[in-house]
């Protein structure tokens, strides 16, 4: 796939690098930047050499969100046309979401609307200290609802009534202590580079399994029993050629063959 809208460069240890290519409209995302974005975290999700995965935009801007243009056209088109233009929307972040490799968001401008959605799919988020946030969707008569299980799952109930309701735009010192954000940094790369060797030292299949569990437990209501999937969880990594090859390694005091 010839890529339009993105690019991606990888390095010997396995980091890929994704950046949003559309500077000349803030990396605003329309139907071929969606097209590519699934497929690109589908793809690398599935690849064995790659053990984590950087996002970031170019230019000044992370991500505005939704091209205004492209909204323009499919506000032309009938309902059923605008439903599975939609879902193919919802499909591009819970592929982004379900990734096997740990996604690391390098925020370096502004993110807005379905750009808050991109930052909230990401497992770790480092951003600028001038970098700006917002759920303006209702500013433009429309509702952030195909991102709102990503954003609600990292926020809570509370920050998305507010800024989902409100529009406001909020800082990176707020996005971090809503929980959007991790850490605040002024160069977020540099930032990441603790992150990145810490899971270069982790198990790939193993941070898969985690990311995998995560998920699952997300998906229950509260009260539901979890001892049967975590034990049988825990048991099968026991029993798998990495939970095996760790341990020995450990007990004969040697780096596994995956560690960096």
């Amino acid at each position: 796939m010839t890529m339009k809208t993105l690019t991606l460069d990888s390095d010997a240890r396995g980091v890929v690098r994704l950046t949003l290519n559309r500077p000349q409209v803030h990396n605003a995302f329309d139907e071929d930047m969606i097209a590519e974005l699934h497929e690109s975290f589908d793809a690398l999700g599935q690849q064995d050499g790659v053990r984590a995965i950087l996002i970031t935009g170019a230019g000044q801007s992370f991500s505005a969100g939704a091209d205004l243009n492209w909204m323009r056209r499919m506000a032309e088109m009938d309902e059923e046309s605008n439903r599975a233009d939609a879902l193919a929307m919802a499909d591009m972040f819970a592929a982004m979401n379900a990734c096997a490799k740990p996604v690391i968001g390098l925020i370096n401008g502004a993110a807005f609307g379905g750009g808050v959605g991109l930052v909230a799919c990401c497992d770790m988020v480092i951003a600028t200290p001038q970098a700006l946030f917002g759920l303006t969707e209702v500013r433009l008569g429309l509702i952030p609802a195909v991102i709102s299980p990503f954003v609600l799952a990292k926020t809570g109930m509370a920050a998305a009534r507010r800024y989902m309701l409100t529009g406001e735009r909020f800082d990176a010192a707020t996005a971090q202590r809503i929980g959007l954000v991790h850490e605040v940094a002024d160069d977020p790369g540099a930032a990441a580079a603790p992150i990145l060797d810490a899971i270069l030292q982790s198990a790939p299949g193993a941070v898969a399994d985690i990311k995998d569990l995560l998920h699952d437990l997300s998906r229950h209501p509260d009260g539901h029993d979890s001892r049967h999937l975590t034990a049988q969880r825990i048991a099968a990594r026991r029993m798998s050629d990495e939970g095996k090859a760790g341990i020995d390694a450990f007990l004969h005091r040697r780096k596994p063959d995956w560690s960096a």
